[in-house]
């Protein structure tokens, strides 16, 4: 892992950018305390992950349900994972047929 100061990343950006994807993540600073990390995602999926571990919407959820939890008003796995079932299959029986698209003469 690299440190490089924002002001010469910012002036190298594109070499920093290829750099990342090279050698993994550099840790950017200004006045010598770090501000900002810079790295290249491996696949989209990645990129979602990193996404979603920094997202204040989901952090927030995921906190009141354990606080719920805490409570005692969660829900054991089996019946959890018995409900996301049956809601498939019952959205999946809900769906009208698609029809296929096709091309309109002109």
């Amino acid at each position: 892992m690299r440190i490089a100061a924002l002001a010469d990343v910012k002036a190298r950006l594109s070499a920093y950018i290829a750099e990342c994807e090279e050698q993994g993540p550099i840790v950017i600073t200004r006045n010598g305390k770090a501000v900002a990390v810079l790295l290249a995602p491996e696949d989209d999926d990645d990129l979602e992950r990193l996404l979603m571990a920094r997202s204040p919407r989901l952090k927030a959820l995921l906190d009141k349900s354990r606080q719920s939890i805490k409570e005692g008003k969660g829900i054991p796995s089996d019946k959890f994972w018995k409900a996301v079932e049956k809601q498939s299959r019952k959205r999946k029986t809900s769906e009208p047929p698609r029809r296929p698209i096709t091309k309109q003469p002109s």
